[in-house]
């Protein structure tokens, strides 16, 4: 799935969540790949995974890929 809107999600902070930003709006705060998932849902992004998000190249991701959950 790819999307017009830029997902960028942002390094870990000190408790290991990563802000997560679609288009001009930060959409929350994301602890796992589901949490990504569930914000981009609510964004208007149907049927999004968690395994969409872990291989999704239309992620940027800021401070290390979807592995990366502490700082």
């Amino acid at each position: 799935m790819a999307t017009d809107q830029p997902v960028v999600v942002y390094p870990p902070a000190a408790d290991g969540g990563r802000r997560v930003r679609v288009a001009a709006r930060f959409v929350g705060m994301a602890y796992t790949l589901v949490d990504i998932a569930e914000f981009l849902g609510r964004a208007g992004m149907d049927e999004v995974e968690a395994s969409d998000v872990r291989g999704a190249a239309w992620i940027e991701w800021r401070g290390g890929g979807p592995g990366v959950w502490d700082h």
